[in-house]
């Protein structure tokens, strides 16, 4: 592991407005994989999938975790980004108020739902089984990015997310 870049499980998580995909890696971020897709809670006092998701990080001890901002193509925000960033706040805020010290860094996630999709087609899923592991396998796309960044450069790849009231 570089200096830097501490060893650990990191997480990805890509959010959409009806479901939420899980990725993780192994210790030593050699690989990331699908772990699971949740249905997403909309209701911010409830939240379950964020729940879930702090749960996860407890358990399997997660360094880190990767919120996919969906950047259009051009680099500019939209509702997505928006989305996006309010959950990764919510999950700072669950994890900081279970005592949880896991970090949470936004990443670029362009094109990582084709490159779902097209890894699907790959592995000869056929087209109707996608809705329910495209979610995972865009979390696989760009955790497995970050990682393989953040073991070159020795920094976590993103920027840090704090949390909003």
């Amino acid at each position: 592991m570089p200096e830097g870049f501490e060893r650990g499980v990191r997480m990805g998580v890509d959010v959409g407005q009806v479901r939420v995909g899980i990725a993780l890696t192994d210790p030593d971020c050699v690989l990331a994989t699908p772990h699971q897709t949740l249905q997403r809670d909309t209701n911010p006092r409830k939240a379950f999938d964020v729940k879930i998701i702090t749960r996860l990080c407890e358990e399997r001890d997660v360094v880190t975790v990767y919120v996919g901002l969906p950047l259009s193509l051009g680099g500019a925000e939209n509702r997505s980004t928006a989305m996006a960033r309010d959950y990764a706040a919510a999950l700072v805020r669950r994890l900081g108020s279970r005592g949880c010290t896991t970090a949470v860094r936004l990443v670029d996630e362009r094109l990582s739902t084709v490159a779902g999709h097209r890894a699907l087609l790959d592995s000869g899923v056929s087209r109707r089984h996608h809705m329910d592991r495209v979610d995972q396998a865009a979390a696989v796309t760009f955790l497995q990015t970050a990682v393989e960044q953040g073991l070159r450069t020795g920094t976590e790849p993103g920027d840090p997310v704090q949390g909003r009231p």
